[in-house]
């Protein structure tokens, strides 16, 4: 088993690193944060997790929409969907793709409340255009 040493760099760096994968992932601009809960999504969801080579935001991006909508967690995808068109990962068809695919692997109303939600985020995307 190999081990990234992404995560030996100095604690400062991966910091640094976190905050700067978060805003590429959102689309907007993240400040450090106070707390446990701040300092493991930066450092290590970020910071370590998401900067690791081998997989594109895209990619990642893609998996997570899977997973959460798996895990009837729509809010937290509606995020992601929208970070995802602002940050020309997705276009607003492959959003729609993206919601009649689940339908068969996380179920059908799964797949439905990800494909109203989509709209709902494409509608506002293409307001802000």
């Amino acid at each position: 088993m190999t081990r990234s040493n992404i995560s030996d760099a100095e604690p400062d760096e991966v910091r640094r690193r976190g905050l700067a994968k978060m805003s590429e992932v959102y689309g907007w601009e993240v400040s450090d944060g106070p707390g446990d809960y701040f300092a493991h999504t930066a450092d290590q969801v970020f910071g370590n997790v998401w900067a690791r080579d081998g997989l594109t935001n895209r990619d990642r991006r893609l998996i997570l929409l899977g997973a959460l909508a798996a895990s009837n967690n729509i809010d937290v995808a509606e995020i992601q969907a929208g970070a995802a068109l602002g940050n020309g990962e997705l276009t607003p068809e492959q959003l729609e793709e993206i919601s009649l695919f689940l339908c068969y692997y996380v179920g059908w109303p799964q797949g439905t409340k990800m494909h109203f939600m989509f709209g709902e985020v494409i509608k506002q995307h293409r307001k802000k255009k």
